[in-house]
């Protein structure tokens, strides 16, 4: 968010809020390449204003500013940061995975599978569409991740959906439904070319069950 000011994501916020969703999932990277810009403007205080609860896992630029500083960020908005754990919220077990910049210590998702409650809808949060087969053998339920930009600037969409099995937008494995987005921020260049931000509003219709 180093080029994503205070008063814009205030109005992301207002957006947001207007769904009344009864959950937000953030897949990684609200932070860019330094955390100052946030703290200066003070911006935790504008994801305090969310109506819902707010659950989000890692993402690389997290590791680019600092982990440490991060996990402080978020901890300070009132986003409960999963890092390779889960949490049972209602009829969904969301399990968010370490960004795999932290290639060493990332738990893989068979080991945090055996955390999860298999009678709930399973979410995964992982912010890098890599591997999208392990959440389909894992039998998760729904897949949320980020990262791409969907290329933010043609033709770059063009090169990363080269890059990626699913580079954006909805897509399925067996019965394991994925959503890749592009993102609501930008990074580098101010501005899209033959791409737009976005959140995505989901509904869960109906618990399921997850695990082996």
């Amino acid at each position: 968010m180093d080029i994503n000011r205070r008063k814009e994501l205030g109005r992301w916020v207002d957006m947001i809020n207007a769904e009344q969703p009864d959950l937000v999932l953030i897949a990684g990277d609200i932070i860019d390449g330094s955390i100052r810009p946030l703290v200066d403007q003070q911006m935790h205080s504008e994801f305090l204003r969310l109506k819902a609860p707010v659950y989000a896992c890692m993402g690389n630029h997290e590791y680019y500013c600092g982990k440490d500083k991060a996990k402080q960020f978020y901890q300070d908005a009132g986003i409960c940061l999963l890092q390779d754990s889960c949490a049972v919220v209602g009829d969904l077990c969301i399990i968010g995975r370490d960004d795999c910049a932290n290639r060493r210590y990332r738990a893989t998702l068979d080991q945090l599978m055996k955390q999860a409650d298999p009678s709930k809808f399973c979410i995964v949060l992982d912010h890098q569409p890599h591997n999208l087969e392990q959440a389909q053998q894992q039998h998760v339920d729904f897949q949320f991740s980020g990262h791409t930009h969907n290329g933010q600037v043609w033709p770059i969409s063009w090169i990363v959906g080269k890059m990626y099995e699913c580079a954006y937008g909805s897509y399925q494995k067996g019965d394991t439904q994925y959503y890749i987005s592009s993102g609501m921020g930008i990074w580098g260049g101010k501005f899209r070319i033959g791409t737009r931000s976005e959140y995505v509003v989901a509904t869960v219709s109906a618990p399921s069950q997850c695990g082996r």
